[in-house]
């Protein structure tokens, strides 16, 4: 795993890109991205947080919306490239932490395309804001790299 610059540990997985990410221009369609980067989202929180996705949205009824995205576009990914996808943490707070997100080809490092991305923890009986449950939290933290 890599640093990142907030001293947390980046959570990586490979991934094919595969003609149903594709436009007929045979690169990635933008809007693909953010289906991969989503579901990077879920492994890391049943995977490395060892929370389980489903038992937090379902079960619990937290929500993670995304409340701000922001995406930038370096490189084309085209079908049948290798890459990886990362997840970092940036920011933590109370009731919100921001990800940064990022596709790059896993030799070189060169960045496809990279998201910084704000998410909410919500209750999703009344939609409002809710402070980070303790456990996920404790979870996030353990991936912070001694200073």
């Amino acid at each position: 795993m890599a640093e990142t610059p907030a001293g947390f540990a980046e959570f990586s997985r490979p991934r094919l890109i595969r003609f149903s990410d594709c436009d007929p221009a045979g690169i990635v369609f933008y809007p693909q991205y953010f289906v991969m980067l989503n579901g990077l989202v879920e492994d890391w929180v049943n995977e490395e947080l060892g929370i389980g996705y489903d038992a937090l949205v379902t079960g619990r009824r937290v929500g993670l919306p995304t409340v701000k995205l922001e995406a930038d576009f370096r490189a084309v990914s085209r079908m049948g490239d290798r890459v990886a996808l990362g997840l970092s943490v940036e920011r933590l707070g109370s009731r919100s932490l921001t990800l940064r997100l990022r596709c790059f080809e896993p030799v070189s490092g060169e960045v496809r395309m990279q998201v910084s991305q704000v998410l909410v923890t919500t209750s999703l009986e009344t939609h409002k804001a809710i402070e980070i449950p303790p456990d996920l939290r404790a979870a996030i933290l353990k991936g912070a790299l001694p200073s």
